[in-house]
Parts: structure tokens; sequence; C-alpha cells
């Protein structure tokens, strides 16, 4: 089973969130386990303070090290980021990170069997985090986040389905986009016909070669059409 530990100062932003498809399934079926903690769960002070005013001044304010390295630590049970096992992964969420992609999703998903997500929030997290504590520190986008609460959701699903069995099928997850470094080709159901647009004539044929051959052409056209980076 992959134990998943979000680490945030918002536990009540996943309630319910992953309550739904296939990851509400993989939960069911003891796949994977989901925690969100509070980080002010680690705090020292009376007021649960998690945050401070940047050094060298500036906008803001930055999440401290000590509670995230408390809460990583207590949850792990090991101290600091060179003490973890090869199947333990600790990921900063973080707009400074490598961007998340399928291959990413993948390794996540396979041998690891702790992943800790710790969600940024504010100007950002102090350094030392990065440093010093986590393996890991990733970007869903190049864009920026209120925090890393939706990057932590959409990590989650992405590795969970991955998983052995998550998916229900073997197959399932090799034939997706990017899971063979281009799109996915295009897909069609009933009926036949739609407001003048008809499927493709060789998809109603069942002659499986010929639809291999053409779903092969129909995601390189796809592909080329909306992410001609891939092909590069």
């Amino acid at each position: 089973m992959l134990q998943v530990d979000i680490i945030t100062i918002f536990p009540e932003f996943f309630r319910g969130v992953f309550d739904c498809g296939i990851v509400r399934r993989a939960k069911a079926a003891c796949l994977v386990k989901i925690v969100a903690h509070d980080l002010r769960v680690w705090t020292t002070d009376k007021h649960h303070v998690v945050d401070d005013r940047p050094f060298g001044g500036g906008d803001g304010m930055v999440l401290k090290p000590e509670p995230i390295f408390a809460a990583v630590e207590e949850l792990t049970g090991c101290s600091g980021r060179e003490s973890l096992p090869a199947s333990t992964r600790v990921v900063l969420l973080s707009p400074q990170g490598r961007v998340f992609s399928h291959s990413l999703a993948e390794e996540l998903a396979t041998g690891t069997q702790r992943l800790v997500l710790v969600c940024g929030r504010y100007e950002g997290v102090d350094e030392r985090v990065a440093e010093a504590l986590v393996t890991d520190e990733i970007s869903i986008g190049d864009y920026v986040l209120s925090g890393g609460e939706p990057a932590a959701v959409v990590i989650v699903d992405a590795v969970v389905r991955l998983l052995p069995l998550a998916l229900g099928s073997e197959t399932s997850a090799k034939h997706e986009s990017f899971a063979s470094g281009i799109l996915d080709y295009p897909q069609y159901t009933r009926p036949p016909e739609f407001r003048g647009i008809c499927v493709p004539e060789v998809l109603q044929k069942g002659n499986h070669g010929e639809i291999a051959r053409w779903r092969t052409e129909a995601a390189r056209r796809k592909t080329m059409r909306n992410r001609p980076d891939l092909l590069k």
C-alpha cells in the first residue's frame, strides 16, 4: 500500500476531494492511504505560528523551517533527507521545482511506499527545507498558485491511477497520452454520425491492423497540432 501524507496549513481543503472516482476505489481496495496533516500541530508557541517575514526584506511571509522539519521527521521516523529509505519520497510543492510529468508520476508510483507532500504557501518556504529535508521539489506548471494544495491533488491523482490494479486493467495506463511520449489517439463512441460529423470509417470496420495504423498516425497528427514540442 502507498501511504500519502500531505502537510498543509489548510487540511480542510482535502475533505472529500479524494472520495471520488479512481482514487476512491484505490482507497477502498487498500492500494493507497491518504492523510492530510495540519502543519500547526508541529509548532511550539501558543499561537501556532508557521510563518515569518523574509530575511533581506520583501513582500509577504515565508513558511518557517522548524515545524516542517518536525512534521516530516515524525511522519517518516527519519532525521533529515540522508536517513530516508529509498522507498520514501518527500516532495516540496513549489513553483521553483522541476515540472511534473507523466514520467515523474510513473517514478513516484514505482517503488514508493511513503509519499510525503509539503504544501508551500505565501511567498514560499524557507530554503533550508529544499536544501536538507526533501528529496524532490516539484511544480505542476509554469504559473503560481495560492498554495501547494491544488498541486497535491493533481500529483496524488496522477500517481494513484498508475498504481497496479488502480485502473482495473493492466493496459489502460499504457495507452494514454504521454505514456508513449506523444498524445493519445482521438476517441469516438456512438452515434456513428452526429451533426454531420462522422466517426472515421476505419474504426467501424473491425480490422484491428488497420485500426492500429490509423490510431498511430492520428496520434501523431494530434500531437503535431496541439503539442509539436513533444515530437522534437
